[in-house]
Formats: C-alpha cells, sequence, structure tokens
C-alpha cells in the first residue's frame, strides 16, 4: 500500500485529429471551465489524420484562459530535446506558464523511421531519453548547454526563452529500464492506458521508480505518478477500460490514489467525450477528493 501524499489532479485527453477539431475546441474551452488541471495531447505525428501536437496546443491555449497543457508524451526521437525545450519554454511564457512536458522515447523504431529518424536499438533508445532528459533539464532552466554523450552532442546551446515558473518533465514508459530513467531524471511518471498497464501491474512498476529514484540520491514522493484511463461513466456493460456508475468511479479512482500511489488521472472517454467530461467533472473528481482526503486524515 502506498500513497506519496501528492496533490490529486485530473485531466482529459483531446483527439487531435483534423476531422474532430470543432469537437475538440468544444471540449477544451468546456474542461477549461470546468476546473480540471490538465488537456492531454497526444503526439502521434506519423498518423496522417493528426495535427501536429505543438502545433494544436498553440491553437488551444487562445482558446483556453486557465488550463495547462500536457503533451501525453511528446516523442523525442522526432523532436530534438533542445528543440523540444525551446518549444516547451516558449509555449509556457505565451500560456503564463500551462505547460507540462510529457515525454516518451517513441512508439516504435519503424514509426520513427517513417518520419526519417535514425533507427536505435532499445539500449540506444534508452540512453537517448536518459541523455535527453539531462538535456532538457538544463535547456529548461536558461543555461548554456554542452553535452558530449553517447546519443547526443550539444556543443553550446544558449537556451531561452526561461519559462515563468519550472516546467515539469514527465516520462512516459512502462518498461524496466524506461522507468529506472524516470527515476533518475524525471519529475513524473506517465503511465500508459489502463487496459495496457492494468492496475495490478502498477505497484511493481511504482517500485522501479521508488528504487531509481533512491539509487539517484532523489526522494521518490517528489516523483509525480500519472494514470491514462480509459472507460465510460455510466452504466455497466461493454466497453474497454473502465466502464461504470459516478460510484464506481469515485471509489476506484480513490483506491488507486491511497493504494497505488497514483496522483494524476487523465480521462480518455470512449463515447460522448462532452457529456463524459461533465460527469467527470461535476461528479467523479470532487467524491474523488473527498474520499482520499478523508482516508488521509484517518492514517
Amino acid at each position: 500500500m502506498t500513497d506519496y501524499h501528492q496533490p490529486i489532479t485530473f485531466g482529459v485527453s483531446l483527439d487531435p485529429s483534423g476531422e474532430k477539431l470543432p469537437e475538440t475546441r468544444q471540449l477544451a474551452r468546456a474542461a477549461d471551465a470546468s476546473g480540471l488541471a490538465y488537456l492531454a495531447v497526444q503526439d502521434h505525428a506519423y498518423q496522417p489524420g493528426h495535427f501536429d501536437t505543438w502545433t494544436l496546443i498553440s491553437h488551444l491555449a487562445a482558446e483556453t484562459d486557465r488550463i495547462s497543457f500536457l503533451t501525453d508524451v511528446a516523442d523525442l526521437q522526432l523532436r530534438p530535446p533542445t528543440m523540444l525545450a525551446k518549444a516547451g519554454a516558449s509555449l509556457s511564457v505565451l500560456t503564463g506558464g500551462r505547460i507540462v512536458l510529457g515525454v516518451g522515447s517513441g512508439p516504435s523504431s519503424d514509426a520513427v523511421a517513417a518520419m526519417g529518424g535514425p533507427r536505435r536499438s532499445g539500449a540506444e533508445t534508452i540512453t537517448y531519453t536518459a541523455e535527453g532528459l539531462q538535456i532538457m533539464r538544463r535547456a529548461l532552466a536558461g543555461e548554456t548547454v554542452r553535452h558530449l554523450g553517447e546519443q547526443h552532442t550539444v556543443e553550446g546551446y544558449q537556451a531561452g526563452p526561461v519559462p515563468p515558473q519550472p516546467v515539469p518533465l514527465w516520462l512516459g514508459g512502462q518498461r524496466p529500464r524506461m522507468l529506472t530513467v524516470a527515476g533518475r531524471y524525471a519529475d513524473g511518471w506517465i503511465s500508459p492506458l489502463n487496459i495496457y498497464v492494468p492496475p495490478a501491474e502498477v505497484p511493481a512498476r511504482q517500485q522501479i521508480i521508488d528504487d531509481a529514484a533512491r539509487a539517484a540520491g532523489r526522494d521518490p514522493a517528489r516523483i509525480r505518478r500519472v494514470y491514462n484511463v480509459i472507460g465510460a461513466i455510466g452504466p455497466r456493460g461493454g466497453g474497454t477500460g473502465l466502464v461504470g456508475d459516478v460510484r464506481l468511479w469515485v471509489d476506484t479512482l480513490t483506491r488507486w490514489a491511497v493504494d497505488l500511489g497514483l496522483d494524476t488521472f487523465v480521462f480518455w472517454p470512449i463515447a460522448s467525450p462532452l457529456a463524459q467530461l461533465r460527469v467527470f467533472a461535476e461528479q467523479v473528481v470532487p467524491g474523488v477528493l473527498e474520499q482520499v482526503l478523508e482516508i488521509r486524515e484517518q492514517r
């Protein structure tokens, strides 16, 4: 049983498909008004129907006022770390600090190669990502970056602009070596969807992150833990992921928070996203916050 006592926060995933732009705009504005913390945007640039993630976020930032944007997750192999840090810092300045950089190593070597990136082995990808996080950390702080590594060479990049507040670096992944990188270098871990990393498998992955953090002299409790939750709120029945009524959702997310140590839940509705968002924000979110507070006060 693990509870890192981080604040419990919530977000909703947006569909980056070009054909759904009107609905995506509407959902973004509704999420902004609802009080949710994050609008999450996936980064699958090789999908011909998807907008570029950064271009879509820039567009939607002008349509919203307070909600933060989370790249869930940006492909680090297609977006070199200095340029990704430049984009993240720029958007943070332009939006008043409403950017969280979720990054990952890319879905597959085939997808990366299809867009002109080099094919890397698994070990090379791990090194690439670990070095990339270190480069981005310094770049986001506005430092002069010099790095001569196995996968990256940066010969004196003078970084800027400096964001109004630190831009969190959250790493997506599920395999042991990448989880070790998260524990050593990232501000948070983004889990794949709950259908890919079921709740029963979360504790083992948390342990890898915790062990790596301690080995690096870091406090594991300071690392955020993000769960992408696909499903539907409503009568029980067929469907992908977590499907059930409000009570089931409240009880389940509460249990995942206080027993599994997850602190941020990004909702991926499988249908009727606007209607689902309203139920999530108005009923599920306050229910979870109330229950988690009660449990934490009793422990």
